[in-house]
């Protein structure tokens, strides 16, 4: 075989390029799953789901200039009898929340999301991961294009079905991709920048979602953000297709010091470890909490500020202050890792949740401009947790069983997290819109982190090396008495 200096070095640069490209991939996944939240306003007009509310509808007079503030009425008669002057200032329209909304943005999407991710997570122990994670990313985007086709509610249904089941594949996939090609000292970083995809997504949805929207373009409106999006993870996914092969599966983490002649644990076993239960419920209570705001905050800030264009502010804290946050936990779970073992990352899940929270009620709680400051702040510390999650979970599972853990662990969170947010519509009718955001955004932020400290317990300490008994070389080691205390073996 030739070798060349060109060759060697562009060897070198493939574990970035899959990072790279396995993490852009997930990006645009994720741009596809939540745009959703973004167009629903637009969307159910067109398609007809949802409910019917009083929205504001004026150009001239911001929200100081008006008597009373649309969402007050519930009638169509009283929204339009809402005026300054004799100009009414509301419509009674479609306002893209309801059971429908919560049906599309929530179960549809999460159940097949999930039981998909679980058969999937056994297939990667089996099977090639690299060639089924270019199938489903091709099976995702075609989702996502199609989605800007749709002509009626049960369509859009089925193709949030669809993307779901190729999505699943991401996370369980690349995980444990991944995991093979970088080694410990730089794992948390390396899975805090691929999870860092689901915030991607999420931040370049409100950007995308509603000034592409607005621009109208070719008189197809919100349908333009699915067939651009669709087409960039089109290509993302031929590229995976001709590029991604599969790496040598490796032993980390904890099983790197096992000693040889150990038997395997069961799966079931390793994944009712206390630890892990714990984790996962830990994980699915903060999921909920971002859920929970990803789905509702455009619509929560267009509803209670109707005259702040607050669309470019979301998208900076969420890309900017969340992309920091991200790669600032990878690295500090990465440094003392070493010095606390597995049990410093979960410390590190546990402080940056409970800093979030006071942070995060208040990003509700505040006017626009401090709202914008404190999620900023909350963001930052929040978006520590999920690639520190993973890469908890993969050192402390078996080879064996990794990806299957992963894709397990999956179900259940997203089952939960996912799911949970669905209880904002009936609380919100209970009690007030944001006060429903108190308690399943901010208030789970802190159970979580009340839940994480707990685990944190159950974690193993700083990894020893695998004690030499000198059973297989009596040779290597001598026996001296040494002041009187008995007999200390020195090893050569």
């Amino acid at each position: 075989m030739v070798h060349s200096p060109l060759i060697d070095k562009l060897k070198s640069f493939y574990e970035p390029y899959v990072l790279f490209i396995v993490s852009v991939g997930y990006v645009v996944g994720e741009l596809g799953h939540y745009l959703i939240g973004v167009t629903t306003k637009y969307t159910a007009r067109d398609l007809e789901y949802g409910d019917i509310g009083c929205l504001f509808n004026s150009t001239t007079l911001g929200v100081t200039d008006i008597p009373a503030e649309c969402y007050t009425a519930n009638s169509s008669d009283s929204c339009q009898a809402l005026a300054v002057n004799g100009s009414t200032y509301c419509e009674w329209d479609r306002n893209g929340l309801g059971i429908d909304y919560q049906v599309i943005a929530g179960p549809a999407f999460i159940l097949v999301f999930t039981f998909m991710g679980v058969i999937l997570g056994i297939a990667a122990d089996r099977f090639n991961r690299a060639r089924i994670l270019s199938v489903c990313s091709i099976i995702f985007s075609v989702a996502i294009i199609l989605t800007g086709a749709v002509k009626e509610y049960w369509h859009l249904v089925l193709l949030r079905i669809l993307l779901a089941a190729g999505e699943s594949a991401c996370n369980p996939m690349a995980t444990g991709i991944l995991s093979d090609i970088f080694p410990e000292e730089k794992r948390g970083l390396v899975m805090a920048i691929f999870n860092w995809g689901i915030y991607g997504g999420y931040g370049i949805a409100f950007p995308v979602g509603r000034y592409v929207t607005e621009m109208n373009a070719w008189g197809l409106g919100w349908r333009v953000p699915y067939y651009g999006a669709g087409v960039v993870s089109l290509i993302i996914a031929v590229l995976m297709t001709v590029s991604l092969r599969e790496p040598e599966r490796k032993a980390i983490g904890e099983e790197s010091t096992k000693q040889a002649g150990e038997p395997e644990v069961p799966t079931w076993k390793v994944l009712l470890q206390p630890r892990i239960v714990l984790l996962c419920i830990a994980a699915s209570i903060r999921h909920c909490g971002g859920m929970t705001f990803a789905y509702n905050c455009d619509l929560y800030y267009r509803e209670y500020f109707p005259d702040y264009d607050l669309g470019w502010w979301l998208f900076a804290v969420t890309i900017v202050i969340g992309s920091i946050g991200v790669v600032v936990g990878g690295v500090v779970s990465d440094k003392i890792v070493a010095k606390m073992g597995v049990r410093s990352r979960v410390a590190c899940l546990a402080i940056s949740q409970l800093i979030s929270t006071p942070f995060a009620f208040c990003s509700v709680y505040l006017s626009p401009v401090g709202a914008m400051v404190t999620l900023g702040i909350s963001y930052f510390f929040a978006e520590m947790w999920f690639g520190i999650v993973f890469a908890i979970l993969v050192e402390i599972t078996p080879l064996a069983c990794r990806s299957t853990a992963v894709g397990v662990f999956l179900f259940v969170m997203n089952n939960v997290g996912g799911n949970l947010p669905i209880l904002v519509e009936p609380v919100s009718k209970a009690i007030g819109y944001r006060e429903s955001l108190y308690i399943f955004y901010a208030g789970f932020y802190l159970l979580s982190s009340v839940l994480f400290f707990f685990t944190m317990f159950l974690m193993d300490g700083p990894k020893r090396a695998p004690r030499d008994t000198g059973h297989d070389n009596p040779a290597a080691t001598l026996e001296m008495v040494a002041n009187g205390h008995g007999a200390r073996t020195l090893r050569v």
